[in-house]
């Protein structure tokens, strides 16, 4: 779960780590009133769920509140494009105002999980701003890491090697410090996936400062820190995984024409995979779960159906938990209750099969019975080729 930048500063600062002067806006005339209190310098910045806001014209320094409230205006309540959030961006909804400092020096600092070790990893180098992914590709030895668990505190070795990385003075090794400690337990305490400042940057009086900042919460937590999962912006992300969230399924949207429903995630991917085979491209992944039942099929369509691409979906259940002729009777339910107007394919497994299958037979709807997965594919595809 992604956090917006002014969200993750409020966190920091809480945490004793130095942060920018800024306040939030909804508004243009927010932005004004605020330029004029600030009465200085500002940073002007555009708060979206996606990195490269920079470079795509989301962030920019102004001297007057007239120029903050021309900025803010072309870009609020509009989707900004990254290359992190292509093709369609995100929508700008609020506008961070910053008062600016003065910096010596810009670094890169970051705390994630090293999923293939198991471990947290500390990254530091000397180089920061918006090319510290070039950088990293092709200055590799610029980049200090290093590994540790969370419930073993931080030996001074690594924090002085951490500090060499970013190339400090001696003098602030002891401010440092500080600093480190405090972001990894603010990483540990809150179950966080990442933890990014970029810039870190040392200010003219020489204090430490977080300039920018991203925050990523892991899922498998959010019941554990209820305050800042529910300020979670749901605006951020496409309206149909919103809604699918809400009700209880796994979804993300994709760009195909074939609508996917499908119980398991690894089937899921294994049903997406076999569209791209035959051909086709999935329009979504969806996982309706193990115990899907007519009111989670029913939902289930009428998310898929609210994307204006779907020509055609392919429902492909394994009847484990759930048996098929209750799942065949589900899924006509479903179709009738949220009137479907496209092709349906079905390829159902399992439990009661021959049952399920002779139910949907029955129904005189607009229901294609498939053999197989592969058989359920090319079904799918052809009826998409056939509209064109």
């Amino acid at each position: 779960m992604n956090l917006h930048e002014y969200q993750a500063k409020e966190l920091l600062k809480a945490n004793g780590i130095n942060v920018p002067e800024s306040q939030i806006s909804n508004s243009t005339d927010e932005v004004f009133k605020i330029a004029k209190q600030f009465n200085s310098s500002l940073a002007v910045k555009a708060q979206i769920h996606a990195g490269g806001r920079g470079k795509a014209g989301g962030v920019k320094i102004v001297n007057t509140p007239q120029e903050a409230k021309e900025f803010s205006s072309s870009i609020i309540h509009k989707n900004l494009i990254t290359e992190q959030n292509k093709p369609h961006g995100q929508p700008v909804n609020q506008i961070l105002i910053e008062k600016t400092i003065q910096i010596k020096k810009e670094m890169y600092f970051s705390i994630l999980i090293d999923r293939k070790l198991e471990s947290i990893v500390i990254i530091t180098s000397q180089s920061g701003g918006v090319d510290i992914e070039e950088i990293a590709n092709k200055e590799s030895n610029s980049i200090i890491k290093e590994y540790c668990k969370i419930n073993i505190e931080l030996t001074t070795d690594q924090i002085n090697n951490l500090a060499v990385g970013l190339g400090l003075e001696k003098k602030l090794f002891y401010t440092f410090e500080k600093f480190l400690i405090n972001c990894f337990k603010l990483f540990k305490n809150l179950d966080l996936s990442l933890l990014e400042i970029n810039p870190l940057v040392i200010s003219d009086d020489d204090e430490i400062v977080a300039l920018d900042c991203k925050i990523s919460l892991d899922d498998n937590a959010k019941f554990r820190h209820t305050e800042i999962s529910e300020a979670y912006d749901w605006r951020q992300i496409d309206k149909k995984e919103s809604e699918a969230f809400h009700n209880g399924l796994s979804y993300i949207a994709l760009e195909g024409n074939i609508g996917c429903m499908v119980n398991g995630a690894g089937l899921a991917m294994a049903t997406m995979d076999l569209i791209k085979i035959s051909g086709g491209l999935p329009a979504n992944f969806l996982d309706v779960g193990g115990g899907a039942t007519s009111d989670t099929v029913s939902n289930a369509f009428k998310i898929l159906l609210s994307d204006k691409n779907v020509e055609v979906v392919l429902v492909n259940i394994f009847g484990g938990i759930m048996r098929c002729d209750i799942i065949a009777e589900g899924i006509i339910s479903a179709v009738k209750d949220v009137g479907v107007k496209i092709p349906i394919v079905v390829r159902l497994e399992g439990t009661n099969v021959d049952i399920g299958k002779e139910i949907l037979k029955r129904s005189d709807l607009n229901i294609i019975s498939a053999d197989s997965l592969t058989d359920a594919a090319k079904k799918s595809v052809e009826l998409t080729t056939l509209k064109k």
